[in-house]
């Protein structure tokens, strides 16, 4: 047979080497899309919706991973005692640094939601790998920066950052102001996410535990509720537990009751909130953190003050209780589905 002469094997090379390439771009279009999707919280990924309570149309919507990461930094910052304004410092530089996602990277050595750096005594990198104790160190930081609450967002956060690019952490202020206002609870009802479930495991005991992480462990305990041990909880609370209520020895038991083959995390809230704002103020932020935390603690329902959020409803917005159940101010329900 005669030998395949190199003017035909030529086109057969040149049309592999096409189809190759090809196939290599219609996998990196597909690998791009999947990232954008990712990041910026695109079609099938859970998102999460804040509103101004001044009906001037002002919104924010962002993804369920950034809502928790949100709502701990809220839960931190509140119960060291810092005002809304050092919490729309803090959301803000976590918003420019790490677009409030937990990154295990970043410049040098830098890492988590506000881009900490091990070698810059920050912690060790499991500690900044915690969105509550990172929270922690940065309020503690910018508790330390005179006159803070009156400085300008950028020169405030720029103080404890040391970024390269202070300025950049100033078009975020509004998202930020927006959403301390209802992590916070001074805006009520203003904040609705989609609540699709998250994969990992969920329920009351997470609920709980989450709780008590964020929160601190007089989460419970500060309107009188019982306390009972909870090996489970208190080893998964991790260290900022301890940072936000040190006194406190043993993790609280939230009320927990059956219904309808679901249960019910009751939450306590004080007449007179230890963190400030109020009973309703604190009652928010309570009912705010869990429609935040919906998609990874299987969050079904939230109810206060004679309102209701029901996961999976049209838009998920905040409406007037009608199941008879109307709880008063005291206490927030959140409902799971495990």
């Amino acid at each position: 047979m005669p030998e395949p002469s190199p003017t035909s094997v030529a086109p057969v090379r040149r049309g592999r080497f096409l189809r190759f390439g090809a196939a290599l771009v219609v996998l990196l279009g597909v690998a791009a899309y999947l990232a954008v999707q990712y990041l910026t919280g695109g079609t099938g990924v859970p998102k999460c919706t804040v509103v101004s309570a001044d009906g001037d149309g002002t919104s924010y919507e962002f993804t369920a991973e950034q809502a928790v990461n949100a709502a701990t930094i809220t839960a931190v910052g509140t119960n060291r005692g810092m005002p809304e304004r050092a919490v729309t410092i803090a959301l803000a530089t976590a918003l420019q640094e790490s677009a409030l996602r937990n990154l295990g990277h970043g410049d040098r050595d830098s890492l988590g939601l506000f881009q900490q750096r091990p070698s810059q005594g920050w912690g060790t990198e499991q500690e900044i790998l915690d969105p509550a104790y990172a929270a922690g160190e940065f309020y503690e930081h910018l508790d330390k920066v005179p006159d803070y609450a009156d400085l300008p967002l950028t020169v405030a956060a720029q103080r404890v950052q040391r970024s390269g690019f202070p300025e950049a952490y100033a078009k975020h202020e509004p998202d930020a102001t927006l959403l301390a206002a209802a992590l916070t609870g001074r805006a009520a009802a203003t904040l609705t996410c989609e609540g699709r479930p998250d994969p990992r495991p969920g329920g009351p005991e997470s609920v709980r535990t989450a709780l008590v992480r964020d929160f601190g462990r007089g989460a419970f305990q500060e309107a009188g509720a019982a306390v009972a041990a909870s090996p489970s909880a208190d080893a998964s609370a991790g260290p900022s537990s301890t940072s936000s209520s040190p006194s406190t020895p043993s993790v609280p038991s939230a009320s927990v009751s059956a219904s309808d083959g679901k249960r019910t995390v009751i939450v306590p809230v004080p007449e007179k909130a230890a963190t400030g704002g109020g009973q309703r103020q604190r009652g928010w932020a309570l009912a705010h953190w869990a429609v935040a935390n919906s998609s990874a603690l299987h969050v079904e329902r939230v109810s206060y003050a004679g309102r209701v959020w029901t996961a999976g409803s049209t838009r998920s917005e905040w409406r007037d209780d009608e199941s008879g159940a109307r709880n008063a101010a005291g206490e927030v329900r959140i409902v799971t589905g495990q």
